[in-house]
């Protein structure tokens, strides 16, 4: 086992170790920290795929969480109000059903991952920043000026989603989903980069034209890669509007495309592990630091310049040790 590999299992046990010692302790509130860690994790592990794998610096991830935050809290007004979402031509109606809310929540930012990055991905470099950039402001304007589900006020979402068996109330329970669903994403990231799509992808971004020479269009690749990309971001929006039983048009905002950004960075680009520390020490920091000053994100922003600066691969490369940046 590599050092690499022993570090990301310590992160994941870690996490779950911190979840299961604050229920017996009978501290709900850190098991909400830890929940909100591991979707914030699993959102990062999405853009992780774009940017990591495929080199694709996407300022517009924020459109696939919210949409899939949206996805959330419309079926579940739907659900509560007993009105249909739609009559004809076919009858769609509200749902509070975890089971089926996650794959219309990865549904709709995968379709809306397609068209943006359809668009996009005919640029590159600052071209390409700028229009996902755009295309998700857009979704945000459309968002504020939505009366029927809240507009710029968000929704509320009286019922957090069931799942079968489980007590989606119970923060333990609620995070044991988020953890696996996280646990299962990062599979799924370590699978795709070891396999024949993983390398044409990896290829795409360290040399187009040799990609070209063996017969393997790029756009369609980074493409197929930008989909699956939102679609896992989606699904972590859907997570977050569960967990905070709300949603609005912030988690559309630039803002939460940064902060997607910043978890990959500080952890490290490409790391399958970097979303999960990147995450777990923002909202560490965020947690202890913003309760002595409302200026917690300057010590932030000077250990990311850090990072930055001196530690390329992230905490996770930093630690350990690698020879691999992203």
């Amino acid at each position: 086992m590599s050092r690499e590999t022993a570090l990301n299992a310590a992160l994941l046990l870690g996490l779950l170790g911190v979840a299961l010692v604050a229920m017996a302790a009978a501290e709900p509130f850190i098991v909400t920290l830890a929940t909100k860690v591991a979707i914030l994790a699993l959102a990062g592990v999405g853009l992780n795929i774009a940017l990591g794998l495929g080199g694709m610096v996407s300022f517009g991830h924020a459109a696939f969480f919210g949409l899939g935050g949206y996805a959330t809290g419309v079926l579940a007004s739907h659900a509560l109000n007993y009105e249909p979402l739609m009559e004809t031509p076919i009858l769609i109606e509200g749902t509070t059903q975890m089971l089926v809310i996650w794959p219309v929540a990865m549904a709709l930012s995968g379709v809306a991952a397609l068209a943006i990055g359809a668009l996009s991905l005919r640029t590159s470099g600052i071209f390409f920043i700028m229009i996902t950039l755009a295309f998700a402001q857009m979704i945000y304007y459309f968002a504020i000026s939505w009366p029927a589900y809240g507009g710029e006020d968000g929704l509320s979402i009286y019922v957090r989603s069931e799942f079968p068996g489980l007590d989606t109330l119970d923060p333990i329970q609620f995070f044991a989903i988020c953890f696996a669903l996280l646990c299962l994403a990062l599979l799924f990231s370590a699978m795709l980069a070891r396999s024949r799509f993983g390398l044409a992808l990896s290829g795409a971004r360290q040399n187009e034209a040799r990609l070209r020479a063996v017969g393997i269009g790029p756009y369609g690749v980074r493409l197929i890669a930008f989909v699956i990309s939102g679609m896992i971001t989606g699904l972590a929006g859907a997570l977050f509007a569960d967990l905070n039983r709300f949603v609005s048009p912030s988690m559309l905002d630039w803002h939460t495309s940064g902060q997607i950004i910043v978890f990959v960075i500080l952890g490290g680009v490409g790391r399958l592990c970097g979303p999960v520390a990147g995450a777990g020490l923002y909202i560490l920091l965020e947690h202890n630091l913003g309760g002595l000053t409302e200026f917690w994100q300057a010590p932030f922003g000077l250990l990311l310049l850090l990072v930055v600066l001196f530690a390329p691969g992230g905490i996770i490369g930093l630690l350990a040790r690698g020879r691999r940046h992203g």
